[in-house]
């Protein structure tokens, strides 16, 4: 049974209908906790490292390992739904994913943590390519599909913020612990919710049928190209080690690319690349996002360092921008009907850029209302406009039968953009806050100018990223809807 469920032209609209609106609420949801748990331990962190005893090397993997196997097994794991089927491959990355989150909360040492971490980000791989894939073919293509793109691109950025707000509530709650069981309810509604609105399956290719050397060409220089950029900062860029890294990540992907040629069934069909502005779409969510959650990072950095913010009232700091995406969201769609993609992201980076940078001229003796709240309402306005278009985008035209490896695409534009983000941004930071103290500067002082430098330089990466918006597709003729009417009606289009 193929997992389209999309309705026929004369039937009414999905989105019209309680099983569309639920199917689409199921799939944001779990996209929301992909997305949370990228950040939501990271104002947890001083807690994890006083309770486990973690050196401050080590600690860092507690995030990083969830963000590189993120990203190296997205490919794998968008292609794996296309192949081997959707609701299949999505289970499996849920209940993966649940058991991963358990270990990680048990955790009693160092060493399990980190390991549960890094496993739990091979969930996340597993599952949001499978989630986007599912929604891009179950919504009919136009107003229904952008709409639920739209909003599934909303739900994305929202998670970024509500993760860092969460993980300070947590934090200080309950404890840091519970960053991680907060997943298991989640998933368990999750897993219901999907054999009760999804229709099953069928696989599309035979085990002997599967690229697997091409899997894992991908895989290996995937997560090498993204370890080399998180440990890049700790090294050095030009120390051997980092060059070695990424010449290896080079030799891997530069060998999957002729595998992928030759291979009968690739894992990467390259005919995927035709599709118009895919290229550009998945390049803008890479670099937008290497501006973006870097501001997280730093922002966060200078409330507790130099503020003296503790974690839970740095989460808290945070509420704002999650009503201020929402509302970036609702606008995005009424103005996406009317003037196309294009022109919002465009417009969204630049609005972006210009928070980011009122936020790298916040003080060292600032004040919270003053000096960060302003540039925290005005980026989110823009970065939410870019996230709903950049998922339009991005999936406008794919074929159905190559919609996980397009969301695949997309999800490791985001996690290589993070990645690459933070190895940049840390580095240019750390440079500065050392050659200040260096001079007897104050630390707070140092500190500040550091990451007033590391912001400045992410306000243009966005900037970069409205400039590489410009090669996009324009989906005005297919514009979402500006809302979504539920009804209590089902979908006699489901099988």
């Amino acid at each position: 049974m193929s997992m389209q469920a999309q309705a026929s032209p004369g039937q009414s609209s999905l989105l019209r209908t309680r099983m569309g609106v639920l199917t689409l609420l199921l799939l944001s949801g779990i996209q929301f906790m992909d997305v949370a748990d990228t950040s939501i331990v990271n104002v947890a962190l001083p807690s994890i490292q006083h309770s486990l005893h973690f050196s401050q090397q080590n600690l860092q993997w507690v995030a990083s390992g969830y963000i590189l196997t993120y990203g190296g097994f997205l490919l794998l794991g968008g292609r794996a739904a296309d192949l081997l089927g959707r609701r299949r491959v999505l289970v499996a990355g849920l209940l993966w994913f649940a058991v991963c989150s358990l270990g990680g909360g048990l955790a009693q040492s160092q060493g399990l943590l980190i390991a549960a971490r890094i496993a739990q980000g091979v969930g996340a791989a597993i599952m949001a390519p499978a989630a986007l894939s599912i929604l891009t073919t179950t919504f009919r293509e136009g107003k229904d599909r952008n709409t639920a793109l739209g909003i599934w691109g909303a739900i994305s950025a929202i998670g970024a913020a509500v993760g860092v707000s969460l993980g300070g509530l947590l934090a200080e709650g309950p404890g840091w612990r519970w960053v991680l069981f907060v997943n298991l309810p989640i998933v368990a509604l999750s897993l219901l919710a999907t054999f009760r609105l999804l229709p099953g399956d069928r696989r599309q290719a035979q085990s002997g049928e599967f690229d697997l050397q091409g899997s894992l060409l991908a895989t290996g220089g995937m997560l090498l190209l993204v370890f080399a950029l998180i440990r890049a900062p700790v090294v050095g860029w030009g120390s051997t080690q980092t060059i070695l890294e990424l010449a290896g990540a080079a030799a891997l992907l530069g060998a999957f690319a002729v595998n992928e040629l030759r291979a009968t069934n690739p894992l990467f069909p390259f005919s995927i690349l035709r599709v118009k502005g895919l290229v550009a779409a998945d390049i803008t969510q890479l670099v937008a996002f290497a501006g973006f959650l870097s501001m997280f990072f730093f922002v966060t950095l200078y409330m507790q360092e130099v503020l003296g913010f503790s974690p839970i009232e740095a989460g808290l700091a945070y509420l704002p921008v999650t009503a201020a995406f929402a509302v970036s969201a609702g606008i995005t769609t009424q103005l996406i009907a009317r003037v196309g993609t294009r022109p919002v992201v465009v417009g969204g980076a630049m609005i972006a850029a210009a928070g980011i940078y009122w936020l790298s001229r916040a003080p060292v003796h600032g004040t919270y209302a003053a000096d960060v709240l302003p540039g925290l309402l005005t980026m989110p306005l823009g970065a939410g406009a870019v996230f709903v278009g950049v998922t339009i985008a991005a999936n406008a035209g794919v074929p159905a039968h190559q919609a996980g490896l397009a969301a695949a695409l997309l999800n490791a534009a985001r996690q290589v953009g993070s990645a690459l983000g933070l190895a940049i941004f840390s580095a240019i930071a750390t440079s500065r806050t050392q050659h200040l103290l260096a001079t007897h500067t104050s630390r707070a002082a140092a500190l500040t100018a550091g990451y007033q430098q590391a912001l400045l330089v992410s306000s243009i990466f966005v900037l970069a990223a409205a400039v590489i918006a410009l090669r996009s597709s324009d989906t005005r003729e297919t514009a979402p809807s500006p809302a979504i009417p539920a009804s209590l009606a089902t979908d006699p289009a489901r099988r």
